[in-house]
């Protein structure tokens, strides 16, 4: 018998919804905490700028038993997503399991003999503790803001100009006859570019320190899913702990792998006219591509083209009088700087006594499956195994968690097993893909169909692959088939 356990769930985003389930369907008692007034993590509405979408289609950025609706688009709006992740708690009754307004102000090993944590808790004014025997953090890579200021920012602002956080820039209207300079190369920068050219900006810079590969939601007219996405694709990078007929493979087709990547470079240098915007980057595309590679923010190349957005290679250097000044020397117009600069990486109210065992001084994480650390008892993440189609990859790990908490692993490993790995994985990220080092090396892609292949033989599922080869070898991630994957697991309930 497994005996029940009271669970915490830090987060109530993508990952925190995903772990509440997956432990409480296995009979435990959860309690979620969420500090915002509302679930949805970064697509709660008050965090969420115009116009951003998905990078993921539809069909990958889902739940094994809970498809997005028919009449969404293919690259869903953010209060579409915020209200698909309402239908799946409604689902699941998820909100029973959680508290609002609360948040985890620290937590350490409990006291009292047990196994588990104590967490300090603190809502509406009153502060207080509470044991538990596991510890589920959901808060994922975007959860505090990455501020950062520069020299003169201080004058600037008092002499009326305005400097946000991408996730603030909320109302477009603010930008309407403003000379705005965005620093940044994401996603969220180039989204938040586009948006201001299109609301009336005098002027639109993009800042950012060096050019990154990019890609289209359709390469030469192909949906990128159906090129980027499958399991024939990821074998030609470079991936961990290859078997010696994986190696034999990889060196015999190395010809056609280099040229199927430079290739897909050629392609995607003429359709998003790199060479002409000074864009091309200095590192060959399967290098490079994580977490990090961006997708190309629809009206991007249009306004390049049309000059209503100024590509600027370097950084800020100050805030000046007349404007800002950058790292190339040139002062440029701004009214409005928009810091795309991300999120902090890290466990916040975890003590540095144990932050210090679980990230190395490269600020690389020790977890094995990028879920625990055999020093760290009785807690996990959901979440840090980010990827390409992150809600399927936190229902995956999120189910592997509480296998692994309860014991019940097919293959359930052993501290020194642990540590093997998770050196081994760390070895293969510093010397043989540094592209993998991205967030604190919490980053499964693009190796989704790997990372999923070792949690279900983790698991013990007597089914990992659909039944049609061609299909498992060149179609993206299928999350109703991972469904029936994780119901091939052994079952069990908690009780």
């Amino acid at each position: 018998m497994t005996d029940r356990k009271k669970v915490a769930v830090i987060g109530g985003g993508v990952s925190g919804l995903a772990a509440a389930k997956a432990f409480d369907e296995k009979g435990h008692r959860v309690v979620g905490f969420e500090r915002s007034h509302d679930f949805g993590g970064v697509w709660e509405l008050s965090r969420s700028y115009p116009d951003v979408q998905t990078q993921s289609p539809k069909d990958l950025y889902c739940y094994t038993d809970h498809p997005m609706p028919a009449d969404y688009p293919e690259w869903p709006k953010g209060p579409q997503v915020h209200a698909y992740l309402h239908s799946y708690a409604h689902k699941h009754k998820l909100a029973r399991l959680f508290r609002l307004n609360t948040n985890v102000r620290t937590m350490d090993r409990r006291t009292d003999g047990r196994p588990g944590w104590t967490l300090t808790i603190e809502a509406g004014g009153h502060e207080w503790t509470e044991d538990f025997d596991f510890v589920s953090i959901c808060t994922g890579q975007f959860s505090d803001k990455n501020i950062i200021t520069h020299p003169g920012q201080e004058a600037f602002v008092a002499h009326g100009g305005s400097v946000l956080h991408s996730s603030e820039y909320t109302d477009p209207g603010i930008c309407a006859g403003k000379d705005i300079v965005v620093l940044g190369g994401s996603k969220s920068a180039t989204d938040i570019a586009v948006n201001a050219a299109n609301n009336g900006a005098r002027s639109v810079r993009l800042v950012y320190l060096g050019n990154v590969w990019r890609v289209p939601y359709f390469v030469g007219g192909i949906n990128f899913k159906r090129l980027l996405y499958i399991r024939a694709q990821e074998r030609q990078f470079n991936q961990w702990d290859k078997t010696p007929f994986q190696k034999l493979a990889s060196t015999v087709f190395k010809p056609l792998i280099w040229a199927n990547f430079r290739g897909l470079e050629t392609l995607l240098k003429i359709q998003l006219k790199l060479k002409k915007h000074n864009m091309v980057p200095d590192t060959p595309i399967e290098k490079e591509v994580s977490c990090s590679v961006p997708i190309v923010t629809p009206g991007l190349i249009k306004c390049l083209d049309e000059g209503t957005i100024k590509p600027v290679l370097g950084t800020f250097d100050s805030y000046e009088e007349d404007g800002l000044r950058l790292s190339t020397g040139e002062t440029v117009p701004c009214d409005l700087a928009i810091l795309a600069v991300g999120w902090k990486l890290g466990v916040p109210y975890l003590p540095q006594k144990y932050q210090d065992k679980l990230i190395e001084e490269d600020g690389q994480y020790r977890v094995y499956r990028l879920s625990v650390n055999p020093d760290l008892p009785d807690m996990g993440f959901v979440g840090f195994n980010s990827s390409f189609c992150t809600v399927l990859s936190a229902e995956m790990i999120a189910n592997w968690l509480v296998r692994y908490a309860d014991g019940k692993l097919a293959n359930q490993p052993s501290a020194a097993e642990m540590n093997e790995n998770i050196d081994m994985m760390l070895n293969w990220k510093r010397k043989e893909r540094p592209a993998a080092k991205v967030y604190g090396g919490l980053c499964s892609a693009p190796f989704h169909f790997k990372h999923f292949d070792e949690l279900l033989n983790d698991m013990g599922a007597t089914r990992k692959k659909r039944g049609n080869p061609l299909a498992e070898q060149f179609s993206y991630p299928n999350a109703p088939a991972y469904g029936t994957f994780l119901a091939s697991t052994p079952q069990y309930q908690a009780g």
